[in-house]
């Protein structure tokens, strides 16, 4: 597929989606967005990424040759229901959420005359010199038009083959250890924090090349993100179930990160994030949740 003359409808540009847009006007292809409803923060993202405002979801979607959908996880099948609604038939809906298998088979019956094919991303956002890797898997053609669009960008295709949902197992499979890690990290450097140890803990850890305990200024970005993460270690749990194996644990971790829901996009020391997990002793000998 040649890029030339292509336009892409991006939803929508949070921190990883304008980034991918910004990748993408670097080859001279046409990125829209939906203003409407949304912050000035989105809005500025969107002028600094080079996109094209639309006013509504129905000028985009009839614009658009391509959408690509970097969302929220939760609102991933809402979205494809508002497109769905517009109509879309016979182009290609790129579900690049991190959401469970069964959810992205939910998207593509949802648009039923669309090419729907499944990414995942891995790794930060395409700015200054990163190099996320969009995973693909789904129809094969749909695949090849994804990966033409990012052949010449900082975002690293690797198509896994033609079963929709393979792409967001390996996400969520990668998520369920790397940010659940992090919340365990967060945690035992609470422990020793408050217990008078911490510079002791970090002496341990340190003798292991990697530990996520050493990495205690990644504690406040842990509660900043915790409002992306908590929905997707969701999803991760709904895996888990689904396939038979435990879910308590993500659960648990989720459950972490919906304490930190406050913390969203706010710059915070290492002390104001954990004081936000601090648990009133007070209401729970009451009985209160």
């Amino acid at each position: 597929m040649m890029v030339t003359g292509i336009t892409v409808g991006l939803m929508h540009p949070g921190s990883m989606g304008a980034a991918f847009g910004a990748q993408l006007r670097r080859q001279n292809v046409r990125v829209l967005w939906c203003t409407d409803g949304r912050s000035r923060q989105s809005c500025a993202r969107a002028e600094n990424a080079g996109l094209e405002g639309v006013q509504n979801l129905a000028q985009l979607v009839a614009h658009a040759d391509v959408l690509l959908s970097l969302c929220p996880p939760a609102a991933a099948v809402d979205v494809a229901q508002q497109v769905a609604a517009c109509g879309f038939d016979g182009r290609l809906y790129i579900e690049a959420n991190a959401i469970t298998p069964r959810r992205v088979q939910d998207v593509a019956e949802l648009l039923p005359g669309t090419k729907v094919i499944d990414g995942a991303v891995i790794g930060s956002p395409p700015v200054g010199g990163k190099q996320p890797t969009l995973y693909l898997s789904g129809d094969p053609d749909g695949c090849s038009q994804a990966t033409a669009l990012f052949a010449a960008s900082d975002v690293k295709t690797n198509v896994l083959g033609a079963e929709v949902g393979a792409a967001s197992a390996l996400k969520l499979s990668y998520s369920s250890y790397q940010k659940a890690s992090r919340v365990l990290a967060a945690l035992a450097y609470g422990v020793a924090d408050a217990s008078g140890v911490a510079d002791e803990l970090l002496k341990i850890a340190g003798k292991r090349g990697g530990s996520y305990l050493t990495e205690t200024d990644y504690i406040p970005k842990t509660a900043s993100r915790a409002w992306r993460w908590g929905p997707e270690l969701d999803d991760a749990a709904g895996l888990l179930r689904e396939i038979g194996l435990p879910d308590d644990l993500m659960r648990a971790a989720s459950g972490v990160l919906h304490q930190w829901s406050d913390a969203r996009d706010r710059e915070l020391t290492v002390a104001e994030a954990l004081s936000l997990l601090q648990v009133d002793q007070s209401r729970e000998g009451n009985g209160e949740p």
